[in-house]
């Protein structure tokens, strides 16, 4: 019989901490630094001079992204246990992180991800020799519960975990394995974690940086929150960019609403979009309440032949649409200063929200829930609700409203998240941004 002292136990209990600690690392910098440190600590005892230099980095690491540690007055203890609990970052959610990183990692350490080739989708109830297969992998990641069927039948109920892995990973919940769903399915457990630790640490540095109140449009998740005194406190379905226009990532402050919105159609847009419409049909530019100026701006009138065959050559003219239900912008256009010309705005297709992929605008920012945003605002930052009352009046003259107070807006690009019920959120690189992680 062998006796271990506690000072000994203490020891090896750090050396655990800072190991999952360094691992977590490791997968967000991309130096050297922090794998050697985990080959370290799992091979070897330390000295206490060896784990009071790789306690500091892993503290240097999250005071960089001002992400506050458990405890900076007991990382000068002498217990290595609580120094290493001291130097764990103070964030929700980081318990269910590292648990769910040890069982990727596990996962990547065996042989079980060969690729899931498939030539054809496999619908519910349908026969597919490929059907075990998906089971297993879906339970190895958390989405089945069992792990083994003995039929090929797509069952409902391999059909329900089918669509909780779609559910976490955006995709149109069918229950049908198809090509979207195969691809999230090959992910290699060391690609997942490395994608979720990055995502996780660059939201947590960016809300440490946050203050009390301000609107979060994460791009890939196509979703807006709203914050306000650090709760949630309205979200919404959002239309962002295509990947060949894409949404910028900015920060910048919302100050006035246009309510009623006309809309001044970027060149861009006219050339790629409206034009072809034209050609096809001189009635577009009536039907649709558009206006045309000359570059002296002066309003512009041709027969619908005239326009057709205008916009078959050369066309000095630009587009802008009249304020009215049809109108492209919706009832509301939120601005905020940016280089890019963009900013949140309502939709006359709100249809378009009920798709999974929505990277389906020229940039701009399309809110399903935009009565929700504006009557906030109506309510938090707008003294003079009476005004605000009467430019509602009439729906077809655009009204500029100033608010009282600025909100904060965020447009960022983060594909992993852990979600309110633990559950591992993973969204589509729509603009190939992170094809190194």
């Amino acid at each position: 019989m062998t006796f271990t002292s506690p000072a000994n136990e203490r020891m090896k209990s750090a050396q655990k901490l800072l190991y999952q600690q360094v691992s977590l690392l490791a997968l967000v910098e991309n130096s050297d630094k922090f794998n050697e440190y985990k080959q370290l600590l799992f091979k070897s005892s330390l000295s206490v001079e060896q784990l009071i230099i790789i306690e500091s980095d892993i503290a240097q690491f999250w005071f960089q992204r001002q992400i506050p540690i458990r405890s900076e007055e007991l990382t000068q203890t002498k217990d290595p246990f609580v120094r290493a609990m001291a130097i764990e970052p103070q964030l929700a959610g980081y318990l269910e992180l590292q648990n769910r990183i040890r069982h990727l990692q596990w996962l990547a350490e065996q042989d079980w991800w060969q690729p899931i080739e498939l030539d054809h989708l496999v619908r519910p109830n349908q026969m597919d020799a490929i059907v075990p297969v998906v089971l297993r992998r879906l339970w190895l990641l958390g989405d089945a519960k069992v792990a083994v069927t003995e039929s090929t039948r797509l069952s409902p109920a391999i059909v329900d975990a089918i669509k909780r892995f779609q559910g976490r990973h955006g995709l149109k919940a069918d229950g049908i394995i198809g090509p979207e769903t195969l691809k999230w399915l090959n992910v290699s457990p060391k690609k997942r974690a490395s994608i979720l630790a990055k995502n996780f640490v660059n939201r947590a540095e960016f809300m440490a940086q946050r203050g009390d109140r301000f609107l979060v449009i994460n791009v890939p998740a196509f979703e807006m929150e709203l914050f306000n005194n650090g709760k949630v406190e309205l979200v919404s379905r959002v239309i962002v960019g295509k990947p060949y226009r894409p949404t910028p990532l900015l920060s910048s402050s919302i100050s006035n609403v246009v309510i009623n919105p006309s809309w001044r159609v970027p060149k861009k847009i006219l050339y790629n979009d409206l034009l072809p419409q034209v050609r096809k049909d001189g009635n577009y530019i009536a039907e649709r309440n558009f206006d045309v100026y000359d570059r002296n701006n002066n309003l512009v009138v041709r027969t619908p032949e005239q326009w057709r065959d205008l916009a078959k050559g050369p066309f000095p003219f630009r587009f802008v649409q009249r304020p009215g239900s049809n109108n492209t912008l919706g009832r509301y256009k939120f601005y905020f200063p940016n280089e890019f010309s963009v900013y949140l705005h309502d939709t006359s297709d709100p249809r378009l929200f009920q798709r999974s992929n929505r990277a389906l605008s020229s940039g701009c920012i399309r809110v399903e829930n935009v009565e929700g945003l504006a009557n906030w605002m109506a309510a938090n930052l707008v003294k003079d609700k009476q005004t605000w009352v009467d430019r509602h009046a009439d729906r077809n003259r655009t009204q500029w409203f100033a608010l009282n107070s600025t909100l904060d807006v965020h447009l960022v690009y983060w594909t992993a998240w852990i979600d309110d019920s633990n559950q591992v959120q993973y969204r589509n690189d729509i603009y190939q941004m992170q094809a190194g992680s």
